[in-house]
Formats: C-alpha cells, structure tokens, sequence
C-alpha cells in the first residue's frame, strides 16, 4: 500500500518533529498533524513553537503549508488518512489499580474510538506513544468493535528521540523498529511504513519484528538508559566519601568496550518524559505477571533516582549552616536538560520544592522554560501558591539571578552557564559564595580560585 495521506493524533514532543521529519523527507505525502489544544496548534502554525528543539523551527518552516499541516479538525484529518499516527500522552495513572506505575491510556482510547468512528477502508494505525505491552491488542479490539467499515493494521513504531538532540536523531537514527502482526496483512502494513523511512534511512537500520517485542523493547530501552544513571548516581556518593572523582571513574570504565562511555554522566538525577514513567510501567507489568522480584529490582532504580535528587538538596542546606531561610538561592535551569523547554520529571522541580519549603528565597532563570510552566510543575508537587508568590522569583539572565545571593545552584547544563562571568558574580555574592553543581558542567579549578565554596557531584575532598 503506497502511503499518500498521515495524519498523526497529537502535537506534543513526539507527533510534532517526528511528523515534521517525514514530511521534509516525503514531499509527495501530506502530513496533516491534529490536536484538540487549539493553543498547541496555533503555536505550531506560528514562529513560536510550544516544543523547542534545536533546527526544529526550520525544518517546519521549509514545510509547513506545503506538504505539513497543524490542524485541530481531528475527524477530517483521519477520514482522509491512509496512515493514521498515535502520538498522545500516556501519563502514569494517578487513581484506581496500578495508580503510581501503570501507563494512563484514556487518550490512547480516545484516540481508537475517535479513528473507529471516521476512517473508512483500509487504514493502518501506528502507535507512536509509549505504551505497556499489548495495547496495540487492546487498539485492535476497540477498532474492529466499534467501525462499521473500517479495515484495520496497528503496527507499533516507538520512537527513541533523545529531547534536545531530536531533530538529529530523526535525521541520522541508530534503528527505527517497527512491530506489526505476521499474517501477510500485517507484513505489508508493515512494509508500507518501511517504504515511509526508507526514503532517508538506510534499510538495514529498520528492524521489522512482532508487535509485542516492539512494544516491549521501548521501555526496556529507556530502563536500561535509566539503570546506567543511577548506578553510576549511586558510585557518585561512594565517589564524595572516599575522596574518588566520579567524572574518572566514569570516564575509566567507559573504555570497557563491554560497558561504553555513554550515559555514565552523574548528575543531580534523570528526568524527562520517558525514563521514570516507563521503568514504574516496567515494574506494574512485572507484578502483574507475577514476578515480584523482578519488579523491585527495577523499582530500586527510580529510588535511587529519587534518592540522588534529595541528597543534593540536602547538601545544599547543611552546607548553608544547615538553614537556607529568608537566604536568596540563585538557580539556574529548570529543564531537565539543556537543548530542550521540557520540564517533565525535571530534578529541578524538587531540588527548588525542597529549597522552597525551608523557607529560601529562590530567584530562577532557565532560557527557555516559560514562567506558567514553572508554576505548575512546583504547585503540582506540593508548594503552595503563597510559598510561589512570596519567595519565588524569576530572572531575566544568569547573572541577575546570582546578585546578592548566598549560593548558586546549577540543575541544567545549559551551555551559556560554562561561561559566565563568575569573577564579577563572586564580587556580587554574599561571602562564603557557595555554588553547587548538579550537572558537573562548572570549572571548578577557576571558580575555586575565584573563592567560591564550590560542590560537584561524586567529587570528594
């Protein structure tokens, strides 16, 4: 089946870029991209996009209105469909069975209900989202249930962008996997996608495989990236008792070709969007199955994760003389990591909680996290509004954020802040300057010159 018409359901992080990579690759397909958030939708028709990816605003504009479209006419948009894209939110559950580690799948339902009732014919079905294994079952149930005409294949395409870095993941990614049912309907469903990404991306980096096995590799992928970071997360305390570096004991067993350099960067902890959501996801699929072990094996990677984020605060406050009250703390970022405006699951959000609820003053810069944003998240995880109202503030850069502070406090490693000006932010800084680096970004050689009172992760001494 040649493939003239997609239509992707939903513009966040995923549908967005992924959706605007085919359509520069694809000129002879159009790509029509629908949501029901008006206000997403128009800020994708505008030169202000809600997801910030570096190149990601000129690839849209050298297609949008051309072959590439943002539209919140979601029905209209899969009645002319002959792919149809899934690309909603599958956040954890919060209430009922599973609440705290199952994937949330109303939208997702929503979706297939929504594409039951409109498409017509022959229609294969991506699912985009990140899913608990088994749903594209679940999908097929409700479509064939509830269309009167419809034909459907729901193959499953996981995405493994890396925020940030997004737009060239797209370009030039390690595989693009795709799972779909072995019946001959299935297999040239799935060949109708291959014959999609094969227009830029070599053959033998599409992997073609079962349903299941796509699903499944997707949150075995982000659990396995995960359990990296907080193993070597954990060696970062070890690393400050022992007087050890954690940057030379990464970078010495990165030359393990069994073990490779990458994703052994300690830090104040994970965040984004897939990590956490899909590991607790991991671990609900475990004990459903009737595998406890297993389930807290990997549930103790999120702890440690969750553990990594406290110790920082805490260090931050018994440094201070064990009291940040009424003291005026500089963080910079908010993101949680540079390159990207995406907050989900960010350290940052309960690094400055923790700040906040002792009682300090946290004046906040971050170059591309919007202020609403930064409201909710912290209002989401408990800190109440006059708490937000009184004793957070934001700065317009890093050095007003820094003035007359008592320490500064680094939790995304954007670029700019590698080069500040940290003598004249010294001289404007309450003596002892601390600073505490959550992303081991800093130089801390100059900066220790300079007189700062510096702390980095897994650094002893």
């Amino acid at each position: 089946m040649q493939i003239k018409k997609i239509c992707c359901i939903g513009a966040g992080y995923v549908g967005g870029p992924t959706m605007a990579m085919i359509a520069a690759k694809c000129s002879d397909i159009t790509v029509t991209v629908v949501d029901l958030n008006e206000a997403r939708i128009a800020a994708w028709n505008s030169q202000e996009l809600p997801v910030y990816e570096p190149g990601l605003l000129e690839l849209v504009n050298g297609c949008r209105d051309r072959n590439l479209f943002f539209r919140t006419d979601v029905r209209a948009a899969i009645r002319e469909a002959d792919m149809i894209f899934v690309a909603v939110g599958t956040p954890t559950k919060t209430y009922g069975a599973g609440a705290g580690r199952a994937a949330d799948l109303c939208y997702v339902e929503s979706a297939a209900r929504m594409i039951a009732e409109e498409a017509k014919g022959t229609t294969i079905v991506v699912e985009k989202s990140t899913i608990p294994v088994r749903t594209a079952e679940a999908m097929r149930t409700i479509l064939e249930s509830n269309s009167q005409s419809g034909q459907f294949q729901v193959l499953s395409n996981p995405e493994f962008l890396a925020e940030g870095t997004a737009v060239s993941d797209m370009e030039n990614p390690d595989r693009i996997l795709i799972g779909g049912e072995q019946t001959p309907e299935g297999l040239a469903a799935i060949e109708s996608l291959v014959q999609v990404y094969a227009r830029w991306i070599p053959r033998d980096r599409i992997i073609t495989t079962n349903t299941w096995s796509s699903e499944l590799s997707k949150l075995v992928a982000n659990a396995f990236l995960a359990q990296r970071i907080s193993s070597i997360n954990s060696i970062s305390a070890l690393c400050e008792k022992t007087g050890a570096n954690v940057e030379e004991v990464s970078r010495a067993i990165g030359y393990d070709s069994r073990i490779g350099p990458k994703f052994l960067k300690s830090s104040v902890g994970f965040g984004g969007s897939c990590f956490q959501k899909d590991i607790l996801n991991l671990v609900y699929l475990c004990e459903h199955f009737g595998l406890p072990e297993v389930a807290r094996y990997w549930n103790e990677v999120i702890r440690m994760n969750d553990w990594q984020k406290s110790r920082f605060s805490q260090r931050i406050v018994q440094t201070l003389f064990n009291t940040v009250s009424s003291k005026k703390i500089g963080v910079l970022g908010f993101a949680f990591k540079k390159d990207t405006n995406d907050t989900r699951e960010s350290a940052a959000i309960y690094v400055v909680r923790d700040l906040l609820m002792e009682n300090a003053h946290v004046s906040l810069y971050d170059p591309k996290v919007p202020q609403k944003t930064i409201l909710a998240d912290l209002a989401y995880v408990g800190v109440p509004e006059h708490i937000l109202v009184s004793h957070l503030h934001f700065a317009g850069d890093a050095v007003t954020a820094l003035d007359q502070a008592h320490a500064m406090v680094v939790l995304t490693e954007w670029d700019e802040f590698r080069h500040l000006d940290f003598s004249a932010i010294h001289q404007r800084m309450f003596k002892p300057a601390f600073a505490f680096d959550g992303r081991n970004i800093l130089p801390a050689e100059k900066m220790r010159e300079i007189g700062f009172e510096l702390y980095c992760i897994g650094q002893g001494g």
